[in-house]
């Protein structure tokens, strides 16, 4: 455990110190873009802005993680100066979290893009960014937890057992954080080698992230609406924070009022979190038997702290405030919870709006897709062979239009046939004086094509009477 990683000589400035802790914040950074990028594309989200926007929740993440934890321990800071001297540690982890949220929250609704897809593909980075900036914190000595007992195990005592370092390692610094603190507060001497062993607690968190990782990766495929592994991930992480902070032993936490008897403001603030999972969570679990075992397990941590904080007959009642992470935990838990249940009733009633990404028309990738194939379609059309396919169903259609009329063509053209053959006979050519049917039409002459007739010195046709014919004879001709 060393807080420098390296030194750079640097002509004209010296020897510069890489620190250990500013490596892993760096390192995590990297990982996220990778993890955070990577989900939002199996998604659907748009890639590029998701990328800005991972960019400017890293910032406000950054920045209001040092707000916290300068609001919180304001008497370390003796200049303005001070407060951005971020090499040596003093980020609050819940700080990122409110402040990432708040700078996600900004560019989406600047962009008009939906919070919650983009959450549940980010705190999958959360998770990994805890695993491995606690690791930092571990080689700085920083958030080290409470002395151990004589009867833990060795490997613990040895892992949680923080070096002396030797003077000017850090500015401002003889020896690590549990070190200086041991020698303030628990009587270490200083010329000691290391300080007492302690609750690595900075090992355990990482853990904890990693744990919380593989939870949200693996819950993803078995998501049911937007924003749920968002909120499984603020409240798994809620309630463990909290339980973490009851070894934690750095002063630089901070700690949020009421002063409390521990055993009642413990046990309350777990009792909390078990309504909150009872009737948030719990529900959207479909083995019955399952569900109400773990509702009623959820009780068992709060009765047992209640009864493990006792204080004795003859000791007095421990007060206790909230440290502020634990605050933070718990109420951004148990709101978690409440969303969850809300979101998980509604999914049941519409699940494919429940898992729509509401994006806009022009960022959706399926309404790109489907436009982009409408463009293949178009262009597939000007091909040879689509031209030639084209041509053939032109002539089709002609054929078929064509075949269609003749019927019509022939009906038209049977009556001028049959005249045609009755004209033909020559011994029967002056019997127009024939008499028609009743059912042929009469066509009378004009009064010009009479006075034409009467000049030719042709009397007009006498119509004549209606003749019935006989079988096997002629009709006789008009007088």
């Amino acid at each position: 455990m060393h807080p420098v990683l390296v030194r750079l000589p640097i002509p004209g400035f010296g020897p510069i110190a890489i620190y250990a802790y500013g490596v892993m914040l760096g390192l995590s950074l990297v990982v996220g873009w990778y993890l955070t990028l990577g989900l939002a594309k199996k998604d659907g989200l748009p890639p590029e802005k998701m990328a800005n926007n991972y960019v400017v929740t890293a910032l406000t993440a950054v920045v209001m993680s040092r707000v916290l934890y300068v609001l919180t321990n304001l008497s370390e800071f003796d200049s303005f100066g001070a407060v951005f001297s971020f090499r040596s540690g003093g980020l609050v982890a819940y700080g990122g979290f409110l402040g990432g949220l708040l700078g996600s929250y900004v560019y989406l609704r600047l962009n008009k893009l939906p919070l919650l897809p983009w959450a549940d593909v980010a705190v999958p980075s959360l998770a990994s960014g805890l695993m491995i900036t606690r690791i930092g914190c571990y080689m700085f000595g920083c958030d080290f937890g409470q002395p151990l007992g004589p009867s833990a195990p060795s490997f613990l005592q040895k892992l949680g057992t923080f070096p002396h370092w030797a003077d000017h390692t850090i500015d401002g610094g003889t020896g690590s954080p549990a070190f200086v603190q041991h020698v303030k507060t628990r009587g270490l001497s200083p010329d000691a080698l290391h300080s007492l062993p302690v609750h690595p607690t900075q090992l355990y968190e990482s853990l904890v992230g990693a744990s919380i990782l593989v939870l949200l990766l693996v819950m993803r495929r078995h998501q049911r609406f937007r924003g749920q592994i968002f909120f499984i991930f603020t409240i798994v992480y809620g309630f463990a924070r909290f339980l973490l902070e009851l070894v934690r032993d750095d002063m630089e936490r901070g700690d949020i009022p009421p002063a409390l008897p521990e055993q009642v403001l413990i046990s309350g603030s777990l009792a909390l979190f078990a309504v909150a999972f009872a009737v948030g969570v719990a529900p959207a679990i479909k083995q019955s038997a399952l569900r109400v075992t773990l509702q009623g397990a959820s009780f068992i941590p709060g009765i047992w702290a209640y009864v493990a904080m006792q204080p004795g007959a003859f000791t007095a009642t421990h007060m206790l405030k909230l440290s502020t992470s634990q605050a933070i935990g718990l109420g951004s838990a148990v709101l978690a919870s409440v969303a969850y249940g809300i979101l998980h009733r509604a999914a049941l009633r519409h699940p494919e709006s429940a898992m729509a990404l509401d994006l806009p028309p022009e960022l959706d990738p399926a309404l790109a897709h489907g436009e982009e194939e409408d463009e293949d379609e178009v262009e597939a059309d000007d091909t040879p062979k689509a031209k030639q396919a084209t041509a053939v169903a032109a002539k089709k259609t002609a054929a078929k239009k064509t075949a269609a009329k003749e019927p019509a063509a022939k009906k038209v053209r049977a009556p001028i046939d049959d005249e045609a053959e009755d004209g033909g006979d020559e011994s029967h050519a002056d019997d127009d004086d024939t008499p028609k049917s009743a059912d042929e039409p009469k066509v009378e002459k004009n009064d010009a094509e009479r006075n034409d007739d009467d000049e030719a010195g042709e009397p007009p046709p006498v119509e004549p009477p209606a003749v019935k014919k006989e079988a096997g004879k002629r009709p006789p001709k008009a007088d």
